[in-house]
Formats: C-alpha cells, sequence, structure tokens
C-alpha cells in the first residue's frame, strides 16, 4: 500500500512551515515537522512535546493511569511504559536513582536494533543451521536401517559358517561311525566263514563216532583219534568294544565367543558450545603440532628445531633437538610411549626415547612428512616423491614396509601432489579407517585398513569445496573424525562415513593447527601463530 506521506493526491506537509514530507512528528502535540521547525516547536514551553520519527508517529501509548498524560519512558523494572506524572510518583520514586527509567524513543530503537540483529542471525546462521540438520534426519535414520542390515547380514554369514562347520564335523563323526560298522561287520562276516567251514566237519565226526560205536572192528576203532577239543571253541572268536557318544554340555558362553560380539550402542551429544578447559603456552612462536603422551602431557612442535614436552600445568617437562639439527615436519607417540618425528630433509623417520634418538628408516627417492601410530603399533607415514609427482601413503611394522596405499580401483592417484603444498596430515580411525586431510585436495580422503577408498569429505552442503582447507586430523572413542580448517577458524566433526555433524568455533580458537585427543575425548587444539595448545570439551 503506497505511504500517504508520499501520495501525489495528499502531500504530508510541515504543520509550521509547509515543508513536504516532514521527517518528524510531535507525539503529544500531534503536528508534523521538518527538521528546521523542531526547536521552534519545542521552544514553546507552555506545555510538553515528544519528538519522533515520521514513521513512529502514534506509538506512545496513553497513560492508563493518567488519561491526559502519554508514556515518553518506560520504567525497565516494571517493564511498563510511564508518563512524567508514573515517573514522579512514589510507585516509580526508587528507580529514577537506579537508572532503569528509560526514554521510550531510545528504548524502542535499541530493540528494534536487537530485533534486527536476532532475525538476521535467525535468517542467515540459526534457520539454516536447523534445514541442514533437518535434512540430514532421513539420512541418519537411513543409515540406522543400512548399519543394522550391514550387522545381521553379518551375523547370518556367520551363522552360516558355524553351522557348515557344526555340519562338517557331526558328518565326519557318521563317517566314522560308518567305518566302525563296516570292520564290525567285517569281524563277523570271517567268524560267520570260520563257522559255517567247521560245522560240516563236526557232522562229519559225529557219523564216524556212531559208526564206530556199532563196528565191533578193533583195528578200526584203533585208528580213532579224538577231536573234540579241536572243536571246543568256536573258530575266529574276536571281543569288540562297541564305540559310545558322549555329547558334550553346551556351554552358551563358549558359543558365543564363537559367533563374536557386538559391540553396544554409544549415544553422546557434543556440545552446542565446547568448553576451553586449559590453555597451555609454549615457547613456540608458530606452533603446529601436539600428541598426547598422557592425559596430562603433551608434546608439541613448531617452528624451529626442538620438541617439547609439557604438562597441564603449562610447565616445560623436556626439550629433544632433532638428530639432523633441521626443522622436523610431524611428531606421534607411539603405543609403548615413544615419540616418532619425520624429517623430511635427510629423509628420515627417528624415535626419540630417553635421551637417545634412533632413526628407524631412511627413505630413497621420497620425502616422509606426516605420520601417525596407529593401534597395532604400526605407523603410518605419507610420502611424496622427489619429483612431487606423486603422494602415497605406507604402512611401517618396525623398519618393515606392510602396505602402500596410493591408487584407487581405476588406478587414479588417492591423494593429490603438490610442489607447493605437502600438508597432509593423517590418522587410524577406531575402525581401523585411515584419514587423511588433503589440504590441497580440499578433501578429507578415507580408505579401508585394507586401502579401498570409502568417502572423500569436501565439506558440510552448505559450503563450497573451495573454502575447505583441511589441516590437522584426529580420530575419537566415537570413530568421529576432527579436522582443523584454519584458514576459516574452525574445527569440522563429521562422522565415520563422512556425514557432517556440526562445527567447533565462536570458542576463542585462533587459527587451529595441530590436533589431538585424549583417552576421555578430551580436544586438544595447537594455535598456529599464538603458540597455545587449547584443550576443549565437546562432548556432554
Amino acid at each position: 500500500m503506497e505511504d500517504p506521506m508520499y501520495s501525489l493526491q495528499d502531500v504530508i506537509r510541515c504543520d509550521l512551515c509547509e515543508t513536504p514530507v516532514p521527517p518528524k512528528h510531535c507525539d503529544i502535540c500531534h503536528i508534523h515537522l521538518c527538521e528546521a521547525c523542531v526547536g521552534k516547536h519545542l521552544s514553546d514551553q507552555s506545555k510538553d512535546h515528544y519528538i519522533v520519527p515520521f514513521k513512529l508517529r502514534g506509538f506512545t501509548p496513553k497513560c492508563t493511569k493518567h488519561s491526559t498524560e502519554v508514556c515518553t519512558q518506560l520504567c525497565t523494572t516494571c517493564n511498563i511504559p510511564v508518563c512524567p506524572l508514573c515517573v514522579a510518583s512514589s510507585e516509580h520514586e526508587k528507580h529514577i536513582y537506579m537508572y532503569v527509567i528509560k526514554d521510550i524513543l531510545e528504548w524502542f530503537e535499541t530493540k528494534r536494533k536487537l530485533m534486527q540483529k536476532d532475525l538476521q542471525d535467525l535468517e542467515k546462521s540459526i534457520y539454516p543451521k536447523y534445514q541442514e540438520a533437518a535434512t540430514n534426519i532421513p539420512v541418519q535414520r537411513a543409515d540406522v536401517d543400512k548399519r543394522s542390515q550391514k550387522l545381521t547380514t553379518a551375523l547370518d554369514k556367520q551363522g552360516e559358517a558355524l553351522h557348515t562347520e557344526i555340519d562338517t564335523i557331526i558328518q565326519g563323526m557318521k563317517s566314522d561311525i560308518d567305518d566302525m560298522d563296516a570292520q564290525h561287520i567285517a569281524a563277523i562276516d570271517q567268524q560267520e566263514v570260520a563257522i559255517n567251514r567247521t560245522i560240516p566237519e563236526i557232522k562229519q565226526a559225529i557219523l564216524d563216532l556212531k559208526r564206530l560205536l556199532d563196528s565191533s572192528d578193533v583195528c578200526l576203532v584203533s585208528e580213532y583219534t579224538s577231536r573234540t577239543e579241536e572243536f571246543r571253541n568256536l573258530p575266529a572268536q574276536f571281543q569288540v568294544t562297541l564305540p559310545t557318544f558322549t555329547p558334550q554340555e553346551i556351554n552358551r558362553e563358549q558359543i558365543h565367543q564363537q559367533i563374536g560380539s557386538v559391540s553396544e550402542l554409544a549415544i553422546t551429544f557434543l556440545l552446542d558450545e565446547p568448553l576451553i578447559l586449559k590453555d597451555i603456552q609454549t615457547e613456540n612462536n608458530q606452533l603446529y603440532c601436539v600428541s598426547c603422551l598422557s592425559d596430562s602431557e603433551l608434546w608439541t612442535l613448531g617452528y624451529d628445531n626442538i620438541l617439547r614436552l609439557y604438562n597441564l600445568q603449562r610447565e616445560l617437562l623436556r626439550s629433544v633437538q632433532t638428530k639432523s639439527g633441521y626443522e622436523p615436519w610431524d611428531i606421534a607417540v607411539t603405543r609403548s610411549g615413544g615419540l616418532v618425528y619425520t624429517d623430511p630433509w635427510d629423509r628420515s623417520i627417528n624415535l626419540v626415547s630417553d635421551t637417545q634418538i634412533q632413526t628407524l628408516i631412511t627413505l630413497q627417492g621420497w620425502g616422509p612428512y606426516d605420520l601417525c601410530s596407529t593401534s597395532s603399533g604400526d605407523l603410518l607415514v605419507t610420502m611424496t616423491s622427489d619429483d612431487w609427482k606423486q603422494t602415497k601413503v605406507v604402512r611401517y611394522s618396525g623398519s618393515t614396509e606392510k602396505q602402500c596405499i596410493q591408487w584407487d580401483d581405476q588406478g587414479k592417484p588417492l591423494y593429490s601432489s603438490s610442489h607447493y603444498n605437502y600438508i597432509k596430515y593423517l590418522s587410524e580411525n577406531r575402525n581401523l579407517d585411515i584419514c587423511v586431510a588433503d589440504y590441497d585436495a580440499h578433501a578429507v580422503v578415507v580408505v579401508s585398513a585394507a586401502g579401498k577408498l570409502r568417502f572423500r569429505y569436501t565439506g558440510p552442503p552448505s559450503t563450497s569445496q573451495e573454502s575447505f582447507y583441511p589441516l590437522s586430523i584426529t580420530t575419537d572413542s566415537q570413530a568421529n573424525i576432527l579436522t582443523s580448517d584454519c584458514d576459516n577458524q574452525r574445527i569440522h566433526i563429521i562422522d565415520q562415513d563422512g556425514h557432517f555433524l556440526r562445527y567447533i568455533h565462536n570458542c576463542g580458537l585462533q587459527d587451529p593447527w595441530g590436533l589431538c585427543v585424549d583417552s576421555r575425548d578430551n580436544l586438544f587444539v595447537a594455535e598456529t601463530y599464538t603458540g597455545k595448545v587449547k584443550k576443549l570439551q565437546y562432548y556432554k
């Protein structure tokens, strides 16, 4: 609808000088005023005046207690508009000295600015966040069904394997019974043959004896030889110990162990605003890496050749200079509590234990850069070829190469290669996935323990790939992946399947780079230029 103030048919003018489109209005006298006439109008001190912007004309309410007055002020203690008579009354007398009686126009404008800010926050930040979360709900539900189906399929497969094994064993035992039966029958057959062969001889002996007994021939009787003892014992006699079956008591616990186990469902909630628990100032002007030796001690690496160990009381416990004297690139604490670091300048990977530094591996044609220690005690190392054209992840057991991860199933490189940027921090997840923060590719590249590509995370759906620069990376007990996005002053949290969960930001972090997580899922963040390590709680 057209504002009557600007209508060509009825232009509103200053009531004192006829200037068109006056910007002011006296809400007590109910007249329109141009800027030049405001002072002249206020000079009339025979009555009260209250000047407001023209668009807010009529916004001052009538006083409910003094019908002839308008409310030009607000009592913020009582939260009600008040007129001058109200302010002077005993009801609000004390409030004057408490500075809670405010000019209603100033209060109104302050409130409008607050509401405008709230509207902007709701429209630009909060509502899109909720929209994105709501969009992700069906994905989460689908993931529940997908994971459940995956577990069920694995259980069915294990059940089938056990049934097959049991059937094989039972069939083998039945075959053994058949073999024993055959042996027994063969023995019986052998006995039958011997008995059947002897029976005619016994019959003949009986006939011969009867004939001799009826005979009086002395010569024939004198030739008689007894065979009774020969026939007394049955031929081919044998004893049989018959097989028996002794069923084993079915032990449900052992069967359960044979089948395996399904881990318990763990539901944790990420804090809306992570808490900074500790703030540790190091001696580094530029800080890049942090690695937990324990829940109370941590190694740091900055832009010099010194590795430093601090406790949570900000005390420097130990300093170690690199073997070559050059700056190391990355550090990691091993399962046994040793510290390993990479030195690309002499292509070495080194172990710090007590006061000794031992060179574990020296490479040829490749430079070692980032590394991590795995749950099995292996080392995973990202390395770049001397001509900067290839990048790979290599698994070492001691100094022995066990695995090389470089290509996907189509023969394409898994990781970017660049002469200018070879930052590729990595971490092993709880499910044994290998997670690499590929800065130059604007992606977190996750492969299985076998080296098969699982997914690439390039930021949440609302973020363009080019604005995502992952630096350091770590994982927690929930198999969530955390990666620092230093250029955007935030840390991304994603789940083990690459779904964005939330940011850690707006909590006082400055240029977050190095990351590590302790046994209680507290996050340690190395701030690049402040030289500080901050300990954060991000789970409830």
